[in-house]
């Protein structure tokens, strides 16, 4: 997946485009837990993660 270039998302309302801070390459540096210290200082950011597990009864 690192591989793959992904186009930018833009957000419908405002025009403005989805980002990332500099140095994460895709998803890494977003599993880890903001410290105390960011979180004091305003720079952590909630994170939900989903995962579509798709269940094919057929294959069995």
């Amino acid at each position: 997946m690192a591989s793959e270039t992904r186009k930018p998302q833009v957000d419908r309302k405002s025009g403005d485009e989805t980002k990332l801070a500099p140095g994460l390459d895709g998803v890494e540096g977003l599993n880890r837990d903001a410290t105390q210290a960011e979180v004091a200082r305003g720079e952590a950011t909630r994170v939900v993660k989903l995962e579509y597990d798709e269940y094919d009864p057929s294959e069995s």
